[in-house]
């Protein structure tokens, strides 16, 4: 979903755009029946980035006393199939056919939407809906992915425990963190260009922020890129890397140890991380993010070096903009 930005541009664009939503969704919480998202289970449901998007959402909530999982759309196309009490369905352009159709396909059971706007083919197929008016963005998605975080941080504070978050304090956060970390994102992006795989290893919202990081690589680096959660990582996954492989990790724990054990081996490795006692070694980049808030408020922060280092890897590979070689044509909804 592009506004004819290009994606460094729209990088730069998101201490705005996150105040713009966080406006315009803090008013629309305050009419929103949130009430079906108190009883049950909560399904979380997305395609694409939209996927990421609901793997950080339904960990947050957990974290918040919610019973909430995400799945990809296409596990509800079986009608029959009760997986929850209320669905939330995402998508930035609210034109992805799967998590629209995974909502139509039950009428009885509340459901809510999250675009970029109000008006989408999405809307037309849920009760409710949520517009994170994020503004523009570019191809891949940057700004409607931190929109769509921020929204459902929002959302998971209207319905479960307060998180204690200062939400208002985030697009300044945001400026801070995009200003602070370039140097150390070109020093990685110089030790990532070239690989010829990359693996992205994160636990619970990180690992949605995983996710999301490797379909940027393969999106708009066009090298291989896979997600793991952290410890799954250790059972095997990590035994094709090498020297011309690269890992970036996301975390605090056991992210820590391993990124330094990696680059022992002689893996490139990228660290982000809010601890300050990890420094940069031989084959290893450390990008410090300061804690804001733990789990979603950590992931729309620490989503930025990453977005910012895949347009320094995509312009290296002479891709300053992402277009799709292989472009499907029945991924979308057409608008009304």
């Amino acid at each position: 979903m592009s506004d004819d930005i290009t994606y460094r541009q729209a990088i730069a664009l998101q201490p705005t755009s996150l105040e713009a939503s966080l406006s315009a969704v803090s008013a629309a919480l305050e009419t929103l029946d949130v009430e079906p998202l108190k009883k049950g289970t909560t399904v979380i449901v997305g395609i694409g980035a939209s996927l990421y998007a609901a793997n950080v959402g339904a960990a947050q909530m957990r974290s918040q006393g919610i019973r909430a999982f995400a799945l990809p759309g296409t596990d509800l196309y079986d009608a029959s199939i009760d997986a929850a009490d209320a669905y939330i369905a995402l998508s930035a352009s609210g034109r992805s056919v799967e998590p629209a159709r995974a909502v139509e396909l039950r009428p009885d059971a509340p459901t809510y939407g999250i675009a970029k706007a109000v008006e989408t083919p999405l809307s037309k197929v849920v009760r409710y809906t949520l517009a994170t008016q994020s503004g523009a963005d570019s191809g891949p998605n940057t700004t409607s992915y931190l929109g769509s975080l921020l929204t459902m941080g929002l959302l998971a504070d209207k319905v479960g425990s307060a998180s204690g978050t200062d939400w208002q304090a985030l697009p300044a956060a945001a400026a801070t963190v995009l200003a602070a970390v370039a140097g150390q994102v070109e020093k990685a992006a110089k030790l990532f260009y070239g690989r010829k795989a990359i693996d992205c290893v994160g636990s619970s919202c990180a690992y949605g922020t995983a996710g999301y990081t490797a379909l940027l690589i393969r999106e708009a680096v066009r090298v291989a890129a896979q997600d793991w959660d952290t410890l799954n990582f250790l059972h095997g996954p990590m035994e094709p890397n090498d020297s011309e492989t690269g890992v970036i990790l996301f975390g605090n724990g056991r992210e820590v140890s391993l990124a330094q054990t990696l680059a022992g081996f002689g893996i490139p490795a990228l660290l982000i991380t809010d601890r300050t006692d990890i420094s940069d070694a031989e084959n290893l980049v450390v990008v410090h993010v300061p804690a804001f808030s733990a789990g979603l408020g950590d992931a729309i922060l620490q989503a930025i070096p990453a977005q910012l280092l895949v347009a320094s890897l995509s312009e290296a590979a002479g891709l300053p903009v992402c277009e799709f070689r292989y472009r499907q044509t029945d991924t979308k909804l057409t608008p009304a």
